[in-house]
Order: structure tokens, then C-alpha cells, then sequence
């Protein structure tokens, strides 16, 4: 039986993209063959995939992928970067976001499509993945946006690999005029969507919540003031309106100039061209944004795996 030293480690590792331990466990009962070990991996390891699942995968990659008048995009979570930096997890996220063109933003009919060449579905590509490479990983959401006529720009702030980062923004524009007019706009609009994070589009499809509880928190500053009533409404309704500038994205001052409102730069473009240009929607992904991470202990965790070793 071959030793298993480090580098033998390090070369399966680099070629399953599976965990320290798992590969050294699979070399120890292959004998030190690391193409058995693989074969090991894979087939002892979808057993052991369920026992993942309840553990926080927060990292990951967020992938884009675009066709004419279309662009989707989705959120795959890993447990570690390590593994968002594997070319196996970068390859299944960036074809499933190709496969998410397709599934109309359920993420449920993607997870059922067929994922090519596998004989297996997205879910079921995933889940042996997961057997593979040794963490727990989840195909969280997908998003699609259609404009036509019109453009629909994507941008990935972050990149690990093209289409592939860890903030991902859809922009669609609505509108029969130049597409390449249409395509920058729509770069630079998702650059700002990236950059400031606006909670709705216009002020119609703003949370109604969100504002009223803006509102009761001016009130009550408002109050404070110990001003007339009248002039304590004038106040709020003047605390609102900027409101809308923080957190509307056709009210915001758009990031390239930092003064111009958004609503503004689309109006302008659609007079330049002689038509009508609209902001249509939009769709911003932050990886792991809303999942409670565990506080690792770094130092434990190096201690546990030298007492298995």
C-alpha cells in the first residue's frame, strides 16, 4: 500500500475537490489509489450527503448568464470560499445559471430540469456534489428578466470567474430603441444597483410596511421637536420624500455623478433616442445575504482535525 503522505492528500483534494479528511479517509481505504479514491469518494460519500444538509452553507458564488432580450441569475451556497474557488462547484453554478433561462424564476422547476450529460437533475447533480466535495451546498434562488423590446444587462461585482462573483445584478430595459444605447445604460444602472442596494423601483412598489415604519419613527422625532401640528406634517412628509431618495432606485442619485436622480438619466436617454425607455425591473443577489452564519472557532477547528489525523 502506497503511504499516504501530504502531497498525495493535496492531489486528490485538487482533483475531487473534496475535504482534507474525507481524502485522506479515501486513500487510506483505497490503498493510496488516488483514481479509487475518487471512485471511493463519490460513491461512499452520497450516503453520507443527507448528514450535510442541516449545516449553514453561507458562502458560494452568485452566477449570471444572459441571452437576447433575457438574463438569469442564481444563488448557489457552499459552506467555506475554498470551495467557491473549486472549478467543479464554479462549473455546476455557472451551467445551472444558463439552465435558469429557462425556468422562468422558479426555483423548484430548476432544481427538476435535466443537467447535461449526467443523466441526473440539477437537484440530483447537486446532491452528488455535495457526496464529492464534502460540504453541505444549496441551490438558494434563481431570478429571471425579459425585456422585449428591449435589453436586459448583467453585472457580477466580485468576480471569481466570468459570470460568477459574489454580488449579482439583472437590470431590465424596456424600450425599441439602439440596443447598444440600451446595453450601457443597463451596465451602468446595475453597477449602481450594485453599489447602493435600492429596495424597489419606484415608490408604488415600495413594502408598504417599510414606509410606515419610516414614517412612525419621524413622527415621533418630529414630536420631539415640540413643534405645531401642521409644521410637524410638513417635517415628515419632507423626511419622506428623502426616504424615497435612499432606498428607491428611480429617486436615487445615480452613482456615476453622484447628483443626477436615476428617474432623470432614463428620461434623458429616452429623449436622445426619440423614444420611450423605461427602468422595467430589477434584481440584486448578495451571497448569503439573510443567513445566520455560525461564529467559527478557527483554532478549535485546527485542533479538531489534527487530533482525527
Amino acid at each position: 500500500m502506497a503511504a499516504i503522505t501530504a502531497a498525495l492528500v493535496k492531489e486528490l483534494r485538487e482533483k475531487s475537490g473534496a475535504g482534507m479528511m474525507d481524502c485522506k479517509k479515501a486513500l487510506t481505504e483505497t490503498g493510496g489509489d488516488v483514481d479509487a479514491a475518487v471512485d471511493w469518494l463519490r460513491t461512499k460519500g452520497l450516503a453520507a450527503a443527507q448528514k450535510k444538509s442541516g449545516r449553514v452553507a453561507a458562502e458560494g458564488l452568485v452566477g449570471v448568464a444572459q441571452a437576447d432580450g433575457k438574463a438569469a441569475m442564481v444563488e448557489v451556497n457552499s459552506e467555506t470560499d475554498f470551495v467557491a474557488r473549486n472549478e467543479h462547484f464554479q462549473q455546476f453554478v455557472k451551467t445551472v445559471a444558463e439552465l435558469s433561462l429557462n425556468a422562468g424564476g422558479d426555483i423548484e422547476a430548476l432544481k427538476g430540469l435535466d443537467y447535461p450529460g449526467t443523466g441526473r437533475t440539477v437537484a440530483e447533480e447537486l446532491t452528488h456534489l455535495i457526496a464529492t466535495i464534502g460540504e453541505n451546498m444549496n441551490l438558494r434562488r434563481t431570478a429571471v428578466i425579459e425585456a422585449s423590446p428591449g435589453d436586459v444587462a448583467a453585472y457580477v461585482h466580485a468576480q471569481a470567474a466570468p459570470g460568477l462573483g459574489k454580488i449579482g445584478v439583472l437590470v431590465g430595459i424596456a424600450s425599441d430603441g439602439d440596443k447598444a444605447k440600451l446595453a450601457e445604460l443597463g451596465k451602468q444602472v446595475a453597477m449602481h444597483v450594485a453599489a447602493i442596494a435600492p429596495q424597489s423601483l419606484d415608490v408604488d412598489s415600495l413594502d408598504p410596511a417599510a414606509v410606515e415604519r419610516e414614517r412612525s419613527v419621524l413622527v415621533d422625532q418630529a414630536k420631539a421637536s415640540g413643534r405645531p401640528e401642521n409644521i410637524i406634517e410638513k417635517m415628515v412628509e419632507g423626511r419622506i420624500r428623502k426616504f424615497y431618495q435612499e432606498v428607491v432606485l428611480l429617486e436615487q442619485a445615480f452613482v456615476i455623478d453622484g447628483k443626477t436622480r436615476v428617474g432623470d438619466v432614463v428620461d434623458q436617454l429616452g429623449k436622445d433616442l426619440g423614444t420611450s425607455v423605461k427602468l422595467a425591473a430589477f434584481e440584486r443577489f448578495a451571497l448569503g445575504e439573510g443567513i445566520e452564519k455560525e461564529e467559527d472557532d478557527f483554532a478549535a477547528e485546527v485542533a479538531a482535525a489534527a487530533g482525527k489525523s
